[in-house]
């Protein structure tokens, strides 16, 4: 069985009465990251790609500039707890890379405050990753493309219902990487995570998702460095204004034949 599927038993009513069935469901389990042997964060994702996700994480969270400041990411070999083997990523930072546990842990308070204004969001966001300068373009027939072939390649989605994907796109419209999730941001976490690990070029790249487009993505795609960010549904007025801050292509509701651009609509073309 794929780790992002679990089945389980259940009883299904309907016009023409009640039945048990075995359903497959989106598999769900908390991992917790540790940085030079000091837990920072448990985020809720499905397991597999565990160490894209905390490369992702560590650059989208701007806990490193580089790839190369990672110096290891493992899972961890003995646990307390057998319930929790498999759910601890161990990982060390270069020898002479900074590590601030406090700053993260204020930096993650704010950035899940409700009390924070969209102002002192979108100040935080550039002070994590400046406004980006690059003029790569992508065609709108590639971009309308994009969830038809996304979905393809969604083997978890397509048997449970339950999961959301990220995409990674050359301009030229090739779909180089999938990744599904129960979490949006973990999986293009993933993506950030397979993008540095390969050492690609995020320029040349688009990132596709497949549902709402939140601040936080639009986050994580600048602190990528990557320049278009697109999905098949609506983004949030703060991603709007985060996108349009960090100069981010921001594109909604690709769906059919059309497609709304939030943002930096130079970077679409004909």
């Amino acid at each position: 069985m794929s780790d992002a599927i679990r089945s389980f038993e259940i009883v299904r009513r309907h016009s023409d009465g009640t039945n048990t069935r075995v359903e497959s469901v989106a598999h769900e389990e908390p991992l917790e990251l540790q940085i030079n042997g000091a837990s920072v964060a448990v985020v809720m994702r499905t397991p597999g790609h565990d160490e894209e996700l905390a490369r992702g994480f560590l650059l989208t969270e701007r806990i490193v500039g580089r790839i190369e400041e990672i110096a290891s990411v493992r899972h961890c070999s003995q646990t307390p707890d057998p319930e929790s083997e498999g759910n601890v990523i161990q990982i060390r930072l270069a020898s002479g890379v900074p590590f601030d546990l406090e700053r993260l842990r204020r930096h993650s308070y704010a950035s899940s405050s409700c009390g924070v204004c969209g102002k002192a969001t979108i100040e935080n966001a550039c002070g994590l990753a400046p406004p980006l300068r690059d003029e790569g373009r992508i065609a709108v027939a590639v971009l309308l493309g994009a969830p038809a072939e996304l979905l393809r390649s969604q083997p978890a989605f397509a048997e449970t219902g339950g999961l959301h994907a990220a995409g990674l796109f050359t301009l030229a419209g090739e779909l180089v990487a999938v990744r599904e999730d129960v979490g949006r941001h973990n999986a293009v976490d993933k993506i950030v995570g397979y993008l540095a690990t390969n050492q690609l070029n995020p320029a040349d790249h688009a990132l596709f998702v497949s549902g709402r487009i939140s601040f936080e993505l639009v986050q994580k795609a600048a602190a990528a460095r990557l320049p278009i960010l697109a999905g098949i549904s609506a983004p949030t007025s703060l991603a709007v204004r985060v996108a349009r801050a960090l100069r981010v292509t921001l594109v909604g509701f690709v769906r059919g034949t059309s497609l709304n651009v939030y943002s930096e609509p130079g970077r679409i073309v004909d």
